[in-house]
């Protein structure tokens, strides 16, 4: 956690500091998303001699047709890309998608590229819940002899595939909400140390913050976490925001206490309420904290025994 390894981007007129990350395999990297055309240069820095210094430059040129760049707020209530292009978010939930077999996540991904859908909120970590209780392929560490997670390595492996699939989800026009922390955990994701939960929060950054459709989500169920507190919810946030020089939208979700979104780096107002589907209900929190609402939860349509999984079409 010592290591220091970020490069710095200029155009002559913006300047961006970028955090860099370990990639196994002896290699390391620093991704950055410019956001306007023309040349960049960087330089490295990092306590390790042999990766500070390095230097170079690029040209960055306009984008592909339909790359509109990340999504955040306009004016106070919406959103909208980079370029200005608005975002009406129709999302949904695919907490498991890159947790699951070949087959199925094609399947998923085939079924999404059809769908209306343009954002899917989806776990970092693995999750095991009914209908969702299958051992991952990949876990985001090394594991010890005993089969426990090693907090202190993680496995490139498993962030290539996620990365794959966000890209995948790029090319249909689909944002990632990427939720970094729930409670639906048998392996130790969710009770892990202080030092490591910082350190994870901060690779995550530096690894996928220069995709331009990626949300953060600190937590699907906040609340639910019991071994989190709200200091520590709060120190969550400050490091992301602080760590992401792309300036990614960044939510907290509640199971049923509402988080205060008031604090400046909460971006938008991410709600589990099937009441708070009412329009009067999202009236009251728009006034209360002056920032987009969103109803990221408000049960499924199903035939599960679960009340969160059983409304009628």
């Amino acid at each position: 956690d010592g290591d220091r390894f970020e490069g710095r981007f200029r155009d002559g007129v913006h300047t961006a500091d970028v955090p860099g990350f370990y990639d196994g395999d002896g290699v390391y990297r620093v991704r950055f998303m410019p956001e306007f055309e023309g040349e960049w240069h960087f330089v490295t820095s990092s306590n390790a001699r042999s990766l500070a210094g390095i230097a170079g430059s690029f040209t960055c040129t306009s984008a592909p047709p339909g790359a509109h760049g990340p999504v955040r707020v306009a004016g106070t209530f919406h959103f909208a890309h980079a370029d200005g292009t608005p975002f009406r978010p129709i999302g949904t939930t695919v907490y498991g998608l890159t947790h699951q077999s070949d087959v199925l996540e094609a399947q998923t991904f085939a079924t999404l590229a059809a769908a209306p859908f343009n954002k899917v909120r989806m776990c970092v970590f693995p999750k095991w819940y009914p209908f969702n209780m299958v051992e991952p392929r990949y876990h985001a560490y090394a594991l010890h002899d005993d089969g426990t997670l090693d907090v202190a390595r993680f496995n490139p492996e498993f962030f290539h595939h996620l990365e794959q699939r966000l890209r995948e989800l790029a090319e249909s026009g689909i944002e990632a909400d990427l939720i970094l922390f729930h409670p639906y955990d048998k392996w130790g994701y969710s009770d892990m140390p202080p030092s490591a939960d910082d350190l994870y929060l901060r690779y995550v950054v530096a690894r996928l913050g220069a995709f331009a459709n990626v949300w953060w989500s600190l937590a699907n169920e906040y609340d639910f976490m019991y071994d989190k507190t709200l200091p520590d919810w709060q120190r969550f946030g400050e490091i992301v925001s602080a760590a992401d020089p792309h300036h990614h939208l960044l939510g907290v979700h509640n199971g049923l206490e509402v988080y205060d979104h008031s604090l400046p780096w909460v971006t938008h107002c991410s709600i589990q309420s099937q009441a708070g589907s009412e329009p009067e209900a999202v009236a009251t929190l728009r006034d209360r904290w002056n920032k987009p609402v969103m109803i990221d939860e408000c049960c499924y349509e199903g035939d599960i025994e679960f009340g969160f999984g059983n409304l009628t079409g």
